[in-house]
């Protein structure tokens, strides 16, 4: 599959998840929210570690700009 996820989109999920994470280490949160938070902070990092996003594909959305893709 070919990315979907631009450079200031991953840039984005990576620190979101950083900051999801802290958050978590610090023990700011607790019970459900914290669950749900460790499984964004996955979803966030995986995404942006891997370029592509599934939930874009449906809706035909590509932040991977014109120009990264012909390097």
């Amino acid at each position: 599959m070919k990315s979907n996820v631009g450079i200031i989109d991953r840039a984005l999920r990576l620190f979101l998840s950083l900051m999801i994470g802290l958050l978590l280490l610090t023990d700011l949160v607790h019970g459900t929210l914290s669950i749900v938070l460790v499984v964004l902070a996955a979803v966030l990092f995986f995404t942006g570690l891997m370029r592509l996003c599934p939930l874009y594909l449906p809706f035909n959305i590509d932040t991977w700009s014109k120009k990264a893709k012909n390097k």
